[in-house]
């Protein structure tokens, strides 16, 4: 049985990984900054009969995630994948952010899957580490420099770790979803006209579902991916621009 985490799996592509990680039989624990949507996911994985433990992690705080993920490996008994996924996303344009709101992004999507990295590293005998960037870390999002200049940072930090780790048998690799319908995406365009206008630039012609993004991690994850290390896969539904 393979063991491993989920970050910001309460909810959207998180939980979507969590669930499907459970169903090919692994072991996962599922964490979250909000403890009741984690209880969620454990529920759900347990109700299909999958093993899964919750436990709450706050990614831009060191302390939080060294905690988080040595309980994960203790409880467990090792690291065999861990799925960086938390994050957080702001829209505005650079003439109008705050120097605090920059910070606060940066630190949520970019520290933050330092800090896990630094903690799940050290814990893994070979495996898989898949950290979950965004379209926004392969090209420009109108109104988003503090998500995008984060969201380029992990893509560069998981080239860099998987060349570093390669030789201990750890492979690294980031997804890139484009706009997927998560319920924080939903919350982020309100009752603006942004999704009709995704759609409309998506070859596609449609946004993603959580679980079409969570099938590229857990694919990383797997051992069909035994030879591929140092990737952002891109799953936008077409889009490069």
């Amino acid at each position: 049985m393979k063991r491993g985490l989920v970050t910001g799996a309460g909810s959207g592509i998180g939980r979507a990984a969590a669930l499907e990680l459970a169903r090919t039989g692994a072991a996962v624990a599922v964490l979250d900054i909000d403890e009741d949507a984690a209880a969620e996911t454990v529920a759900m994985i347990a109700g299909e009969g999958g093993e899964a433990l919750s436990g709450h992690v706050d990614i831009a705080e060191e302390r939080s995630v060294r905690e988080a993920v040595g309980q994960a490996a203790d409880v467990f008994g090792g690291l065999d994948f861990a799925v960086n996924n938390a994050g957080s996303s702001s829209r505005q344009r650079i003439d109008k952010l705050s120097l605090s709101e920059f910070e606060r992004v940066v630190r949520v999507n970019l520290t933050g899957t330092f800090l896990c990295l630094k903690y799940e590293l050290p814990l893994m005998k070979g495996g898989s580490i898949v950290n979950v960037a965004s379209n926004g870390g392969l090209y420009a999002i109108p109104n988003a420099p503090a998500y995008v200049a984060a969201k380029h940072g992990v893509v560069g930090l998981t080239k860099v770790a998987a060349v570093d780790h390669a030789a201990d048998g750890i492979r690294v690799n980031a997804v890139c979803p484009g706009p997927t319908r998560t319920p924080g995406f939903e919350k982020w365009a309100g009752d603006s006209d942004l999704i009709a206008r995704q759609e409309a630039i998506t070859p596609l012609g449609r946004l993603a579902t959580p679980e079409e993004a969570a099938a590229a991690v857990v694919w990383l994850c797997s051992d069909a991916a035994s030879f591929v290390t140092g990737i952002a896969l891109s799953v936008d539904g077409g889009r490069r621009a």
